[in-house]
Parts: structure tokens; C-alpha cells; sequence
């Protein structure tokens, strides 16, 4: 996959992420962030996904300029200058049991049994959490199937992957998971590229340019497939509401927004719809009522049928 352009040429890769990064044709959040964000700047950019075991190689050897995909977990990163977070990603932990709404830190998890991917639990922030009988999956599919089969009472996983398979769960009529009140790690993707690519400084300023522009004229809600995000837009330290007549309608639930920053909302908070600002959510909803067209019903990003196995043992 790639983006053509006039000055700059990148290659960067990232390892395989369910939903978020992959090269098979099914739903790949974050290269379409970053594809989009590349194509408003002046860089050829190739996106590569590969096992995890060669990137790290990748990119120090040359073979690629760094990583799209960059999730900070402690890991040491030497020679690379990163992007600022262009998605963030907060981990939570979810289960069938109610009671897991009352968990707020890794410490309320000692002694259970958590289901967790490797990706995850092979980072210096996952080896420093103790008492916990950490129940280590390969893949997302895995690490969910550990709740299907009552292997493990918890799982730890992104939010977006929660809400992906409680859409599955909601469409077949099936229970949702719980979560814990607040994500028990935050951190997020950015793009780590070597400090001796060419013109690195500007390429990464570029893509933080574009992000921003994309985040506030609401192309981030279409390319997610989420109805509200929120973010401030103003620098006034409050969070304000984005939405685009493509995905977002009047009914659709203000507090289902996903957080690109940690800036709290409050009665202040505005409210930008295709790129318009609005002071309320009544002018918001003027705005949303002109659109056209219906939402089709969600889907989840996550296959039905590879996942119905699961269904039918919840």
C-alpha cells in the first residue's frame, strides 16, 4: 500500500494488529490514518506489516525507515524521532462479570487470571506488573476466546477492540462485556522513524499537521467509524465534540466519544460538525438533521465469522 507524491520517499512498517494494522484487505484503522495524513503532505510512503520479530531489525538494518504503528510500553527507542499520538490507545480490562466495573488500577487484578496479547505482555510496563497469573495469547481472537471458554475471568485489551466485540455480541443478541471504570494504561500510536532519514523533522511535522486537520474537520470519525470523538480544539483546556454527517446523527450518544486527548468535557465544551463549529448541541443537531442519508447499522470491524465460534459459546 502506498501514497504518491513529489519529494520525499518513505518506507515504514508496522507488526499485525486486529482491526488497527494489516495487509490482507480486512479493516486496518491505523494505515488508513496514516495513508490519509501522508497524502495531504509531500511524501511517498510504502506501508509494510511484518512479525514482530523482524521489525525491530527493519528498522535499525535500514531495511525500512521506522514504524507507522509505534506503541510506547516502556520499551527503550534509540536513534528514531517520533510523532506526537495520532491515535490513542487505552487498555482496559474487560470481562462477563459486572464486578469489573469497579476496577481502576493492574492492583485490583492481583491473584486472578487475566487473558492478554503478547504484544502486550511482552513490554517492560507488563513485566513490572506482579501477582498476576498472566494468561498470554498469540493473537486478539485468542485472547478473547480465554472468556468465551471461562479460561480467564479478565481480559486486558484496547477500548476500540472492546467496543468491537460488543457490537459482535449486540448483533447476535448476546450479553456485552463489562470494563473498568477508567483504562488502567494509556498510551498510543505514533509513527518512529531514524533520526538519519532524510528530512525526518519535516515529515513528521508535516504528519502532525495533517492529523490535526483531520481530527478536527471530522475525516477521523469516517476513517474510524466512530460517531463522536472529542479533543480540545481551542486550547482552552476543555474538550470539545467532533462529529460528520457521514457516521454521526442526533441520537448517536455523546458519551460514547472516544478521547484523542485528556481533556475533560464540560457545559463549555463545543461542537464541530464537518469541520463547522457550533456553541451547542441543539445548533449541532440542525446541522446533523440536513444530512441525507441514513447510517447503515454498525458492523463490527471484527470478522463474524471468524468470531463465530465464540458467539456460540458465550
Amino acid at each position: 500500500m502506498s501514497v504518491v507524491s513529489q519529494t520525499n520517499s518513505l518506507t515504514l512498517a508496522a507488526t499485525p494488529f486486529e482491526t488497527y494494522v494489516n495487509d490482507d484487505g480486512e479493516p486496518a484503522r491505523i494505515n488508513e490514518l496514516v495513508l490519509a495524513a501522508f497524502s495531504q503532505t509531500e511524501t511517498d510512503v510504502k506501508v509494510k506489516v511484518m512479525r514482530q520479530a523482524f521489525l525491530g531489525s527493519s528498522v535499525r538494518s535500514g531495511k525500512v525507515d521506522g514504524e507507522y504503528a509505534y506503541v510506547d510500553m516502556g520499551q527503550s527507542l534509540g536513534n528514531v524521532l517520533t510523532s506526537e499520538v495520532f491515535l490513542p490507545l487505552y487498555l482496559y480490562a474487560a470481562s462477563k462479570d459486572a464486578d469489573v466495573e469497579n476496577i481502576k488500577i493492574f492492583q485490583h487484578l492481583k491473584r486472578n487470571r487475566v487473558a492478554v496479547e503478547n504484544r502486550f505482555a511482552n513490554t517492560p510496563n507488563f513485566r513490572l506488573l506482579k501477582d498476576i497469573k498472566w494468561s498470554r495469547n498469540p493473537s486478539t481472537f485468542d485472547a478473547f476466546r480465554q472468556l468465551a471458554d471461562d479460561r480467564a475471568p479478565y481480559l486486558v485489551t484496547s477500548e476500540l477492540l472492546i467496543r468491537e466485540f460488543n457490537t459482535l455480541l449486540a448483533n447476535d443478541s448476546e450479553e456485552t462485556l463489562h470494563f473498568s471504570s477508567q483504562p488502567l494504561i494509556k498510551s498510543g500510536f505514533q509513527l518512529a522513524i531514524r533520526d538519519d532519514v532524510a528530512n525526518a523533522k519535516e515529515i513528521i511535522a508535516k504528519f502532525n499537521a495533517a492529523i490535526s486537520t483531520m481530527q478536527k474537520s471530522g475525516e477521523y470519525n469516517t476513517l474510524l467509524g466512530i460517531s463522536w470523538l472529542r479533543k480540545d480544539i481551542n486550547n482552552d483546556g476543555i474538550a470539545d465534540y467532533i462529529g460528520h454527517t457521514d457516521i454521526t446523527r442526533e441520537t448517536s450518544l455523546l458519551k460514547t466519544a472516544y478521547r484523542l486527548d485528556n481533556t475533560p468535557t464540560s457545559d463549555k465544551s463545543l461542537f464541530v460538525i464537518n469541520g463547522e463549529t457550533f456553541s451547542s448541541k441543539a445548533l449541532a443537531d440542525e446541522k446533523l438533521s440536513s444530512a441525507s442519508a441514513e447510517v447503515e447499522e454498525r458492523i463490527s470491524l471484527l470478522d463474524a465469522t471468524t468470531y463465530e465460534t465464540l458467539l456460540q459459546r458465550w
